[in-house]
């Protein structure tokens, strides 16, 4: 719909997490999905091989929760990775990156190609504040681990949120001066539980300034087809930075997108509350592949121009963000 080509799919493999981000998670915990309403390794398997074969995507992201900790990550990965004579050509992750130094070289071997790690700020005690744990320094020990892995791409996302973390941005910038670091900083978006408040985001347009004014010499890139992160470089800086600017500049007309819950549901747009079961036409209604295409392209087809705007999306029931998936 609307000159929109989906070519990208982002799984969610849990909603089991080992953070409690406040952004991400309501203070009172979710309630999660029973592990027989999960997708299996074989159900993901399958919805994979659709896409690819014969939907056309060539990049899948693994999210969660935090999916490094499903047992089959690897196994996972390696079937993606052997998707790829059919046209597959990105494997990602998103990670809290908690687990991820000693993870990191067998995920590199078994053909996963991009890493993102959620890093909300530089300070170990704002950390334990914005994730209700510990684990600063071995996210930080993750970063390096995966520098030397060689990784295609390795990104940083950060959430920003007013009177926390906004003060960090040129922090982070600096982060790209010696390494091939790709810095997103993420407009603070409304989901189910998250205490969302318009005085708490901060637009794009406040970011870069922030930005320009320490490093002046920031200059927009070239924007790719179905860019998502509007990015930018500092001149002589290895890395670049980018913004996604989710609330205050949507990028709904570019959006190439689909994601699959943990729970096996389709969601064509992350702000949307309509969804379709995968999970139930496999197992309730036996569908074929066929069949499953069908439901997929029927729900695509419903798929909005644009979503409704922050304030609408505010007040609009969706998931949690850690039940979506990141």
């Amino acid at each position: 719909m609307f000159g929109r080509k989906h070519n990208y799919l982002r799984i969610s493999l849990t909603e089991r997490c080992n953070l409690r981000c406040l952004y991400c998670m309501p203070e009172e915990g979710i309630e999660l999905t029973a592990n027989r309403q999960l997708l299996t390794t074989d159900e993901i398997k399958r919805i994979s091989d659709l896409f690819v074969k014969t939907l056309g995507v060539n990049k899948i992201r693994l999210t969660g929760g935090e999916p490094l900790i499903r047992k089959d990550i690897v196994d996972i990965v390696t079937h993606l990775s052997s998707l790829r004579p059919y046209g597959l050509k990105t494997i990602g992750l998103t990670t809290n990156g908690l687990i991820l130094e000693r993870m990191c070289r067998d995920l590199k071997s078994s053909g996963l190609t991009a890493i993102n790690i959620s890093l909300d700020t530089l300070d170990a005690t704002k950390y334990e504040i914005i994730t209700r744990r510990k684990g600063w320094h071995r996210v930080m020990r993750a970063i390096d681990t995966c520098l030397s892995a060689g990784f295609d791409s390795i990104k940083l996302n950060c959430v920003v949120i007013k009177g926390f973390n906004d003060t960090e941005l040129p922090a982070f910038v600096d982060l790209t001066r010696d390494r091939p670091l790709d810095v997103r900083f993420i407009e603070y978006m409304p989901f189910d539980g998250n205490r969302w408040a318009s005085e708490k985001m901060v637009t794009y347009r406040e970011m870069l300034a922030a930005v320009s004014d320490k490093h002046p010499t920031v200059r927009r890139l070239e924007p790719s087809l179905n860019e998502t992160a509007k990015a930018y470089k500092v001149d002589g800086f290895r890395g670049q930075i980018g913004f996604i600017t989710s609330m205050s500049d949507n990028f709904c007309g570019a959006c190439n997108r689909v994601r699959i819950t943990a729970d096996g549901n389709l969601k064509v747009c992350l702000f949307g509350n309509e969804e379709v079961s995968l999970r139930d036409a496999m197992r309730l209604d036996a569908a074929d592949d066929t069949q499953l295409e069908t439901v997929v392209r029927d729900a695509l087809n419903r798929k909005h121009k644009q979503h409704a705007g922050a304030q609408n999306i505010a007040n609009t029931p969706n998931r949690p963000m850690i039940r979506i998936g990141g």
